[in-house]
Parts: C-alpha cells; structure tokens; sequence
C-alpha cells in the first residue's frame, strides 16, 4: 500500500479538520507505540504536499501562548486512493483464504 494513503487512515479516527495532538494520539493508540511529533509534522506535511491533506491555521489560543492550531483535512482524492487501497487489500485477503 502506498505511505500517503496508509498515513491518512488516522483521520478516520479524529475526524475533519484534526490538528497534530489527537492525531498523534490516534496513531499512537492503533500502532501500540510512540510516535516523535517531529516525525508526524514531517509526514503531515508530505501528504499536504501530495495533495491527500489541506491545511488550515486557526485563531490565536491563549492556552496556547497565543499560537495558533494548524487544521488538517483529508482530500476526496486521498479518501478515493484509500478505498481503492481497501478493495485492493480485500482482493489479495481473499486470495490469501483461497490457499488454506
């Protein structure tokens, strides 16, 4: 399966317009293991640059020491590469099933 569509699949989870903690949370929780956050800001901004993410920067938060969020939203393109990837990952299972 290609890494861009393997890496949007934690967007599944948090739903539209997530920014990087719950995300981290997200991949963490499925995967069983840390994740550095330098590591997902590199990959969130290679699936931007691919085109399976958009962008956004927030308002100003307080909490936040007056830094804004940046927004993530997965693309169509990247949700229609995904199913395609299921379908094609359920082909090769039930091949797989065949062989037992």
């Amino acid at each position: 399966m290609n890494s861009s569509r393997s890496c949007c699949w934690p967007f599944c989870g948090v739903g539209d317009g997530a920014y990087a903690v719950p995300i981290l949370q997200q991949i963490e929780e499925q995967a069983g293991r840390k994740i550095a956050r330098g590591a997902l800001y590199t990959a969130l901004d290679r699936l931007e640059t691919k085109g399976c993410l958009r962008s956004r920067v927030g308002e100003p938060l307080p909490e936040r020491g007056g830094r804004s969020r940046r927004y993530f939203t997965v693309t169509p393109s990247a949700v229609r590469a995904l199913q395609q990837s299921k379908q094609a990952l359920l082909r090769l299972w039930r091949g797989l099933e065949m062989l037992e």
